[in-house]
């Protein structure tokens, strides 16, 4: 179904941004704005927003029965043919919409290749728009607050049922199985993204993906996952401990929950998101291990589960109601172990709530 109010919203950024049209290859941001996600293959396709909010779509003829069951009445679809090529069908569109030589923002999907093609035969420039469909994106309405809430709990209650299903002997990929299993009775609509499960000094690579390892005694365990829930999603994370916790590990851990604390507490709207950032960064570099939190504080969520704004050093855009964003302190000792905390802040009428109440205290497996 086509996201109407928020083309209209495209529309005006793009008109402040100084843009004829807006170009959005097949990506998560198209599914937001159509509500579906096309077949992919090689072939050239898209939606086309004009600052006149008129729409368009250039689509292989073996798709366009699907984009006219979508796009129903609300914009032209131009469709061409394998042994004519694209460049012809977007002419045809460029020309009816009077962009010749004009401006239009891209999205990071298009492909570089078909870019170069329409610019050397249409003359038109072409901008990053990035921005601006981040823009369209970050504030939440409170129905979407609502949605992510519930995702946030659903998250929660597969971390629960997670604490009793570990044991040693099984593999990570048991416990990957496991998560999606949960998720999927609970009613999500599936995973916002790959469930990480990283055990032993696998825990010290933030974004290991790989799942053979078999669980052992004393090991650290970080768990990392996400559902959609009526399109939007949740993110957590957890460390957990098999059969008991050394000194150095309840050291680490609690430099994190300290972190991970004063994070959520400088998150305030009106709020810098780097200031967010150097509060909980400046409980770990105080500690010494400020070498080993290797990355930003948090990333926006919503839709997309990596959104804007992110958290982190750089980013001076002050915190508004509506936004939502990860806090998600993690030090890493390479070939040891890693340890990692995170939660899902929505900032709502009432200020900065966090939406996940899964327990951060030391859980030690038996």
């Amino acid at each position: 179904m086509l996201n109407e109010k928020y083309i209209v919203k495209l529309a005006g950024i793009m008109e402040m941004e100084k843009m004829d049209a807006v170009y959005i290859a097949p990506s998560e941001e198209l599914e937001f704005l159509m509500g579906f996600s096309p077949h992919m293959d090689e072939r050239f396709q898209g939606l086309f927003v004009t600052k006149e909010k008129n729409l368009f779509y250039i689509v292989p003829k073996l798709n366009e029965e699907e984009i006219q069951d979508i796009l129903k009445n609300h914009g032209k679809i131009y469709a061409w043919r394998d042994g004519e090529g694209f460049l012809r069908a977007v002419q045809k569109a460029f020309e009816d919409h009077d962009l010749i030589h004009k401006t239009i923002g891209v999205n990071g999907a298009a492909r570089a290749i078909s870019m170069l093609d329409i610019h050397e035969r249409m003359s038109v420039i072409f901008k990053n728009g990035k921005g601006i469909l981040e823009e369209l994106r970050i504030i939440k309405t409170e129905e979407e607050g609502d949605r992510l809430r519930e995702a946030a709990k659903l998250a929660d209650k597969v971390f629960e049922e997670l604490v009793h299903f570990i044991r040693p002997g099984m593999q990570e990929k048991d416990i990957k199985v496991r998560i999606e299993e949960l998720f999927m009775k609970m009613g999500a609509d599936g995973l916002s993204f790959e469930p990480i499960v990283a055990s032993g000094p696998n825990s010290s690579k933030p974004h290991y993906n790989r799942d053979t390892r078999y669980i052992e005694e004393k090991d650290i365990i970080i768990l990392d996952f996400g559902c959609k829930y009526r399109g939007f999603c949740s993110d957590l994370s957890r460390t957990v401990f098999i059969g008991g916790i050394s000194e150095e590990e309840k050291k680490i851990y609690d430099i994190i929950y300290q972190s991970n604390e004063a994070g959520e507490k400088a998150a305030k709207r009106g709020v810098p998101a780097e200031k967010v950032d150097q509060a909980a960064r400046e409980i770990i570099e105080k500690a010494g291990y400020g070498e080993n939190f290797l990355n930003r504080l948090g990333h926006g969520i919503g839709y997309g589960v990596h959104e804007a704004p992110d958290i982190k050093e750089g980013n001076g855009r002050s915190l508004e109601k509506g936004m939502a964003f990860s806090i998600e302190p993690g030090i890493y000792l390479p070939g040891k172990f890693g340890i990692r905390i995170e939660d899902i802040v929505y900032m709502g009428e009432n200020g900065a709530e966090v939406l996940n109440k899964a327990s951060k205290e030391i859980i030690v497996i038996k």
